[in-house]
C-alpha cells in the first residue's frame, strides 16, 4: 500500500474554499518570514483519494471492534456504542473546561455522581478523578503516602513491590525518590508472607500490590498481608488494573488497602491503547482524604462546585476536569449496567478465563495451576522444535486474533498472558483455544510455519530490536 505522499498529484485538491471578499494580504506582510515554511510538503489529493487511504489504512488495524483482543492485564472489553453517544452530547462535547461552575453544573454532576459510584463499588470515602491514567493513578497514590509521612515527620525510604508487579510500580516509585524492595511470590503465585515479613521493619513506607495479580490470582493471605504493613505503620496500596474480576463481588477498602486507583479505560469500558485518552481516579482511606489533588468536586445543596479547601492537598496533577469525555463514557456503563450488572461482568470475566484455562492447559505449561479470577498465564516451557512465544504471538495473527500480552509477568518464563474479558462468547473463546492448540501442532509437525510467522499480514515480521533501537518515523522525499 502506497503512502499518501507517494499517491500525490500536484495541483490536485480535496476542498475548494469559497470566496470571502476580503482583502488578500499575503503571509509575508503579516508574519515574520523567519516563522515561515515556503514548502509544507503535504501530499495534494482529491477528497475521494484521502477517504479511501484512510478506509484502506483502517481496514489494516486490529481492534476489539473487529477481533478478539485478548492482552492480559489490559482489559481490552467491548465498548458500548451507546458510551460514545452520551459524550457526544453537545453539552458535555461543547462545554469548556474555562467555563464558570454556575455554567458547567452538568458536567460537575456527572463528575460527582460518578466519585460516588467508585466509593461504593470500592468502599473507599473519597475520590480524585484528576489522573489521566493508570501510572499517573500510581504516581498520584505514591505522592499522597510522601505526603502524609512527611506531615507525620517520618522519614521513611522503602516501597515494597511484589515480583510479580507492573513495570510501572518501580517507576512510580523511583519519581517519587522512594527505594524499591522486592518481595518474592510463593509456590502458589501469591506474595511471599514470611519473605514479606523479612523486609517490613521502620523505612516501609508502602507496599504497592495488585489484588487479583498479574497471575490472575486473588491473593488468599491479603488481611494478614495488609495487617504485617500496617502494624509496622505503613501503608498498602492496590493497583487497580485488575479490578474487572472483582466489580461488584468484593471492595478493595475492605481488604485492607489504604489507597487504589481504578482505570477507567479498562474496567469501565472506555476505550484505550494508542496511547489514550485514559483515566486513573484515585481513591483514599479517611486519614489520607486532606492529601489529594485539588480541586475535587463538591456538592452543595442541589449546587455543585469545584472545592479548593484541601489544605495538605498535593496539588493539581491534570489540567481541569481531568480527561473528562472518559468520564461520561464510564458514567454510562455504569448507570446502564447497575450493581446487578457490576456483578455479572466480575462473574462473567472469571468465568471466561476459567474455561480458556481449564483447555489450554492440555497443551500449554501452566505454571499456577489454581482457580483464575480475569486471567491467566502460560508458558512455552513443552513447545517442541525451539518454538517460543514470540513464535505463538506471531502466528496467531495469522489465523485472525490478536496475540496476548507476551514476556510478563517475569516470573513465568516465556509468560502467555491471557485476558479474555467478559465480553467474549462461548463460541470466540473455543475459536481462540482451537488457534492455539492449532499452533502447538504446528510446533511439533511443521515448526518452520510457526517460526516464520507471520505469513498471511500485510507486513512480515520485524526486527523488534532493530525497530526499538533505530525507530525510522520520519518520511523523508526521495526527490
Amino acid at each position: 500500500m502506497k503512502l499518501s505522499f507517494e499517491k500525490s498529484v500536484a495541483g490536485r485538491e480535496g476542498t475548494e474554499i469559497p470566496a470571502t471578499g476580503v482583502k488578500e494580504k499575503k503571509t509575508d506582510d503579516l508574519l515574520d518570514a523567519k516563522f515561515l515554511r515556503k514548502e509544507l510538503e503535504l501530499p495534494e489529493l482529491s477528497e475521494l483519494d484521502v477517504v479511501r487511504h484512510f478506509i484502506a489504512l483502517s481496514r489494516r488495524n486490529f481492534g476489539v471492534d473487529n477481533g478478539f483482543y485478548p492482552l492480559g492485564s489490559c482489559t481490552m472489553k467491548y465498548n458500548p456504542k451507546i458510551n460514545e453517544v452520551t459524550s457526544s452530547l453537545s453539552g458535555f462535547a461543547n462545554s469548556h473546561p474555562l467555563q464558570t461552575e454556575k455554567l458547567s453544573q452538568g458536567s460537575l454532576q456527572v463528575i460527582y455522581e460518578l466519585q460516588e459510584f467508585l466509593k461504593e463499588i470500592t468502599g473507599f470515602p473519597s475520590y480524585s478523578l484528576q489522573p489521566a491514567a493508570g501510572a499517573h493513578g500510581e504516581l498520584t497514590g505514591i505522592m499522597i503516602a510522601k505526603k502524609y509521612f512527611e506531615d507525620l515527620g517520618e522519614e521513611r525510604k522503602n516501597i515494597l513491590l511484589p515480583d510479580s508487579s507492573h513495570g510501572t510500580n518501580p517507576a512510580s516509585v523511583n519519581m517519587c525518590n522512594f527505594n524499591s524492595v522486592e518481595i518474592k511470590s510463593n509456590e502458589r503465585g501469591g506474595l511471599g508472607v514470611e519473605d514479606l515479613k523479612q523486609h517490613v521493619d521502620k523505612d516501609t513506607a508502602v507496599l504497592m500490590l495488585t489484588n487479583p495479580n498479574t497471575l490472575g490470582i486473588f491473593d488468599e493471605n491479603i488481611l494478614e498481608i495488609c495487617k504485617i504493613v500496617h502494624d509496622a505503620g505503613g501503608l498498602v496500596y492496590c493497583d487497580g488494573a485488575n479490578a474487572n474480576a472483582i466489580l461488584g463481588k468484593s471492595k478493595i477498602a475492605d481488604m485492607g488497602f489504604d489507597i487504589t486507583h481504578l482505570n477507567l479505560h479498562k474496567s469501565f469500558s472506555t476505550p484505550h491503547g494508542g496511547g489514550g485518552p485514559g483515566s486513573g481516579p484515585v481513591g483514599v482511606v479517611e486519614k489520607l482524604k486532606d492529601f489529594l489533588p485539588k480541586p475535587v468536586v463538591g456538592k452543595k445543596s442541589e449546587n455543585y462546585f469545584l472545592d479548593y479547601n484541601i489544605p495538605k492537598s498535593i496539588g493539581r496533577m491534570k489540567a481541569f476536569y481531568g480527561n473528562f469525555s472518559v468520564m461520561v463514557r464510564a458514567y454510562t456503563y455504569i448507570r446502564a449496567l447497575g450493581p446487578e450488572g457490576m456483578r455479572e461482568v466480575a462473574e462473567n470475566a472469571v468465568l471466561n478465563a476459567n474455561y480458556l484455562k481449564e483447555r489450554l492447559k492440555k497443551t500449554y505449561h501452566l505454571q499456577y495451576d489454581r482457580i483464575c479470577q480475569h486471567e491467566f498465564v502460560l508458558s512455552d516451557k513443552n513447545l517442541p522444535n525451539e518454538v517460543t512465544t514470540i513464535d505463538v504471538a506471531k502466528r496467531l495473527l495469522d489465523l485472525g486474533f490478536h496475540a496476548p500480552t507476551i514476556y510478563f509477568p517475569l516470573i513465568v518464563k516465556g509468560a502467555i498472558m491471557i485476558e479474555p474479558t467478559e465480553t467474549e462468547g462461548k463460541e470466540t473463546l473455543d475459536e481462540f483455544a482451537e488457534a492455539m492448540e492449532q499452533i502447538a501442532k504446528e510446533a511439533k509437525e511443521k515448526p518452520e510455519c510457526v517460526k516464520e510467522a507471520p505469513l498471511c499480514t500485510p507486513v512480515g515480521r520485524l526486527d523488534a530490536v532493530k525497530a526499538a533501537r533505530e525507530p525510522n518515523l520520519r518520511w523523508v522525499s526521495k526527490e
